[in-house]
């Protein structure tokens, strides 16, 4: 039996386009207000505005027949309290980062080394706004199995293309 990949799923980019305009919510999301641990601005009246769009999670869901769904966010555990319920998603394991922000190798994204570590040899694709050509090189060199880096514009997140590419990719 084969294992199937891994698809590591960060949260603000790819499901919460947050670097969209502020006035306006993008086509097809739902703004919700939220108060997860690590948000900074926890301390004040105002809440983190979350921009999700309720046809991710069918999508999402769709690709489960070919991967093995995992939150690769800095939401951690708590995007299974947060995100995925207004997602439909059910409860997903997560990578619990050693270290969040730190220094990375060779001009890498600080979560690319954890990624690899977590996914111990086995192929993955992983959907993140922070990606870049250092990193796709890194993992080339360091990881045995195939792997999509698949950087997602965190104006516009997850677009019905970039679904299709995962899909194609696990075939």
């Amino acid at each position: 039996m084969t294992t199937k990949p891994l698809l590591l799923i960060d949260v603000d980019g790819p499901l919460n386009p947050y670097a969209a305009r502020p006035q306006r919510r993008p086509a097809g999301y739902t703004t919700h207000r939220m108060r997860p641990t690590g948000w900074t601005g926890a301390e004040s009246a105002k809440p983190l505005r979350v921009w999700l769009n309720p046809g991710h999670g069918a999508e999402l869901l769709a690709l489960a027949d070919a991967y093995e769904l995992v939150w690769a966010t800095t939401w951690k555990d708590e995007a299974n309290d947060w995100i995925g319920p207004h997602l439909g998603l059910p409860r997903l394991p997560f990578i619990d980062w050693p270290q969040m922000h730190g220094r990375a190798p060779r001009g890498t994204f600080w979560k690319t080394q954890y990624v690899l570590e977590y996914a111990q040899g086995r192929p993955f694709a992983w959907v993140d706004d922070d990606i870049t050509p250092m990193d796709r090189e890194y993992v080339d060199q360091r990881h045995p199995a195939r792997a999509l880096l698949l950087r997602i514009d965190e104006r516009v997140g997850l677009l019905r293309e970039d679904f299709a590419r995962l899909a194609d990719w696990a075939e």
